[in-house]
């Protein structure tokens, strides 16, 4: 059986930071020292060069002073040498010399083999030497001056080395200071990274972290948000389930009870109905929890343009396929001009309308509906029947509030309007009596416009 390989440590990012930093900082600073060693090499042989040139411009008139002095010796085709300076370090070394190519006069400390170039004004380069040629203006006569290499060398290596060794100092002390401040900077990393962890179904609550950068701030801005919509959900679930719990529990006993009663007595027709009846009632309100449930979501909700006046029609038409409603149910529109036009989810909106109608036509006491669209734009339910108190007025919307038996399906009806008009941005009134009227209910909707 082989053995498992252990896995390998992540990176860091404050490490891979690090890294990149160092690397760049060395390269940069590394190029910026071949460039410096680039000028200052250019600098150090024009320096070099201007005063050979000057050495050169002096010295020819004292060559010429002492080969004019020793004419004599010089005319027998002998090579005259330069007598030896006082001091050492200030030797120049140099020759005098025909066009021809006979050197007349040398300096004392010149190898024989220094000037080995072409008998040109100028400068030129052998392996070891800068030399310089310079032609005499009125003698036909060349003066060459050496400068060793070596000099120029020394000069470009000891400014390249006081550059480079204070790179390879610098660079580590360099990384521990970038290793702190990358770990300092990041350190809210690390802490949102906590905060996210200790996040869970029962602590939902906006990150709080103060003080990010902006590339950050918006990171926590998309978690807070999708923690926002988790606690939704999660709220949306806990709502359902506790709905349920709630208006799902006297049907279903009412069912059962019903089926039980109906066992007993070899299925009498009037335990059947009624057990018909409690699990029509059952369906009826799974039916509102659904609604409820996608109100509070409101996750998919679409916002377009909702032709008011055929939302209203589309309803009418849905409860007038009922004979008991026909008669009932009245509905009014604007005479003219263009139809009202909101924004919303028609499915929604179509919902929020049923459960209006429903609620008038079930204790209304069989008197008159009415659904009216505005030229406001207002979507209106209003029925003609007893209405309610001012007490029951302000817990209507308010989820299983019982205030009669008739009146058991008021509370979650409305709570489905309500949160569907909440979603909506819309404002929902209720009013009992209906303005103008001596009695009845009414419910208005008011959406934004399109």
């Amino acid at each position: 059986m082989s053995a498992t390989a252990a896995p390998q440590p992540r990176e860091t990012l404050a490490g891979r930071l690090i890294r990149t930093l160092i690397l760049w900082v060395g390269g940069v600073w590394l190029l910026c020292v071949i460039g410096v060693v680039w000028y200052v090499d250019r600098e150090i042989n024009f320096n070099f060069d201007n005063e050979l040139v000057e050495v050169s411009h002096r010295m020819f008139d004292i060559a010429l002073d002492e080969l004019d002095r020793r004419q004599g010796e010089a005319a027998g085709g002998r090579l005259l040498i330069a007598p030896t300076p006082t001091f050492a370090d200030a030797a120049v070394m140099f020759q005098v010399v025909e066009p021809g190519g006979r050197v007349l006069l040398r300096s004392a400390e010149t190898p024989g083999n220094t000037f080995d170039v072409p008998l040109a004004s100028g400068f030129a380069n052998d392996e070891a030497w800068r030399i310089y040629t310079v032609h005499h203006p009125a003698r036909k006569l060349y003066l060459q001056v050496a400068d060793p290499l070596d000099e120029r060398r020394e000069a470009l290596n000891r400014t390249l080395f006081g550059l480079i060794i204070p790179l390879g100092a610098v660079l580590p002390l360099l990384a521990l200071v970038l290793r702190k401040i990358a770990r300092d900077e990041l350190q809210v990393l690390q802490t949102m990274a906590t905060e996210i962890g200790q996040r869970g179904g029962d602590d939902l609550r906006p990150l709080a972290l103060p003080g990010l950068p902006r590339e950050l701030q918006t990171v926590g801005d998309h978690v807070n948000r999708l923690l926002e919509r988790l606690a939704q959900a999660l709220d949306v679930e806990r709502a359902l389930a506790a709905n349920a719990a709630h208006e799902l529990r006297t049907p279903l006993a009412a069912a059962r009870l019903r089926l039980q009663t109906a066992l007993e007595h070899d299925l009498r027709r009037d335990d059947v109905v009624a057990a018909l009846d409690a699990l029509r009632t059952l369906s009826h309100r799974t039916e509102k929890l659904l609604q409820l449930s996608r109100a509070e979501s409101g996750a998919s909700f679409t916002r377009e343009r909702v032709d008011l006046t055929q939302l209203a029609a589309t309803v009418a038409q849905e409860f007038w396929q009922d004979p008991a409603a026909i008669d009932r149910l009245g509905l009014k529109v604007p005479d003219s001009g263009d139809a009202p036009v909101a924004l919303g989810d028609v499915d929604a909106l179509a919902i929020a309308l049923r459960n209006l109608v429903e609620n008038a036509l079930r204790y209304a006491q069989g008197a008159a509906v009415e659904i009216e669209v505005d030229a406001a734009g207002r979507l209106v339910v209003r029925d003609f029947g007893p209405g309610v108190t001012d007490v029951e007025l302000r817990t209507l919307q308010l989820r299983h509030v019982r205030h009669s038996a008739e009146r058991a399906g008021y509370g979650l009806g409305l709570s489905i309007v309500g949160t569907i008009v909440e979603k909506h941005g819309g404002r929902l009134e209720l009013l009992s009596p209906p303005p103008g009227a001596a009695r009845g209910f009414e419910a208005r909707i008011t959406l934004q416009p399109a």
